[in-house]
């Protein structure tokens, strides 16, 4: 048993399956109507197994994805079957493409309510902020990005990194409730933070697991300058 696998996350609170595709897709500028299958399935196996790693459930549907990718890629790779004369060749993405885009379309449109709604309650106050003068630079981060610099920062701090040789009880309540009080004080803080106090590695998965939390509570907002860039934190 590993020492994160007392805490489990359900991700599909957050996003799903097909918020994964998107990201992987807008992420690297693809055209949604010509989706290389093969690359994408492989990436998003590997943010699978990320998930896995971090102790987050992969639900269902997740699954069934993966193996709907599998399926595709495999159609792919077969020769095509002779059309009939005036009728095209079905490309075996096409099902995936039409709900990827009706997907993204609503997504759209919640993110922009979301957007009218903090906007009017004013809950952006700039007050203190260290970060402000780059705040035109920043692009609002997903859950996705959030996992993904996890692994990355945990191979570049995988030295200062403390192995545990006890037990330690540490919960996710009690780092929300660290991650605040740090909020209260800072209002903005960037992820390495918690990499360069040299914690152990379950106190750095059970925060990456708070974090989530607070993002699905709408406390905090997670921003980056750039792909894989270090995450910034920002309290609503």
């Amino acid at each position: 048993m590993t020492p994160s696998q007392d805490y489990k996350v359900q991700l599909e609170v957050f996003e799903g399956p097909l918020d994964l595709l998107l990201h992987l897709i807008r992420t690297q500028e693809i055209d949604i109507y010509d989706i290389p299958i093969a690359r994408i399935t492989d990436q998003y196996l590997q943010y699978l197994q990320m998930m896995r790693d971090l102790s987050i459930n992969v639900a269902g549907e997740f699954l069934v994805m993966a193996a709907t990718l599998i399926y595709i890629k495999s159609r792919m790779l077969l020769p095509a079957e002779p059309a009939e004369p005036g009728e095209e060749i079905e490309d075996p993405r096409k099902d995936l493409v039409q709900q990827l885009l009706e997907h993204e379309k609503f997504k759209n449109a919640a993110q922009l309510l979301y957007a009218r709604e903090t906007v009017e309650l004013s809950v952006w106050g700039r007050g203190e902020n260290e970060f402000a003068e780059d705040e035109q630079e920043l692009v609002a981060a997903s859950v996705f990005d959030l996992v993904k610099a996890f692994h990355i920062i945990m191979e570049r701090y995988k030295d200062q990194i403390v192995i545990e040789v006890t037990r330690e009880n540490v919960t996710i309540e009690d780092k929300i409730a660290e991650i605040r009080k740090l909020l209260a004080v800072r209002k903005d803080f960037y992820f390495s933070m918690f990499f360069q106090r040299k914690l152990p590695r379950l106190h750095l998965v059970v925060t990456v697991l708070a974090l989530l939390e607070l993002v699905k509570q709408r406390e905090i907002r997670i921003f980056q300058k750039g792909l894989f860039e270090d995450i910034r934190i920002c309290a609503c």
